[in-house]
């Protein structure tokens, strides 16, 4: 059973299967079955496997931060699973260097953000190798998380003093977080909803 205090390190009660059976129960806006059983899910699965990481809680992030895949950054081409580089920043004009910056047709505004070409390969491996940023200290990770942790974090940058700031859940929240900085702002609830969604994915 997850709560707020919740590792971020571990393994993921439930398989890839169970965890595409949950996601397709629900809108996922664009994404098909195909993308999720044979593309998404897996590569998750693949990636935190790696360096540790429970890839059950890197999933429900995902989820809780994309509605279930059905925001406007999670949907192609932006591909951003966990809100990265969104700041809520817009401006009704293409910026000068619009590299993280993506066009909203609904509200005709140009919103920043950073953008992915492909899940498996780009979006995903920043999502994860961010995260573990943010459970492990500085010298403390393994070749392969240490390989995880630059290849994700040169999407966008990452405050030093962040690193090792979250192991566990609650910590991702600013408000929570020793640095004062955060996944989430204020995130006062935000280790405790990915927890929630976390026990309901497994049947917990």
């Amino acid at each position: 059973m997850y709560d707020e205090n919740s590792p971020l390190l571990g393994s993921a009660p439930i398989d890839p299967a169970g965890v595409a059976s949950f996601i397709l129960t629900r809108p996922s806006g664009e994404y098909t079955e195909k993308d999720i059983r044979s593309v998404i899910v897996p590569a998750y699965y693949w990636a935190c496997g790696q360096v540790g990481l429970d890839a059950l809680l890197v999933i429900a992030q995902m989820l809780h931060e994309t509605g279930n895949l059905s925001s406007f950054w999670a949907a192609r081409p932006r591909r951003n699973p966990a809100g990265i580089g969104v700041t809520g920043q817009t401006s009704p004009t293409e910026p000068a260097d619009p590299a993280h910056w993506a066009f909203d047709p609904s509200t005709n505004l140009w919103r920043f953000g950073v953008s992915f070409p492909n899940w498996d390969q780009d979006a995903i491996p920043a999502h994860v190798g961010r995260l573990l940023a943010y459970a492990l200290p500085t010298g403390s990770e393994n070749p392969a998380q240490a390989d995880a942790i630059a290849r994700g974090l040169r999407y966008r940058a990452f405050p030093q003093q962040m690193h090792g700031s979250a192991p566990i859940l609650k910590q991702l929240g600013k408000a929570h977080n020793p640095t004062g900085q955060g996944w989430a702002s204020p995130g006062t609830d935000y280790g405790a909803k990915i927890a929630a969604l976390a026990n309901r994915i497994a049947g917990l």
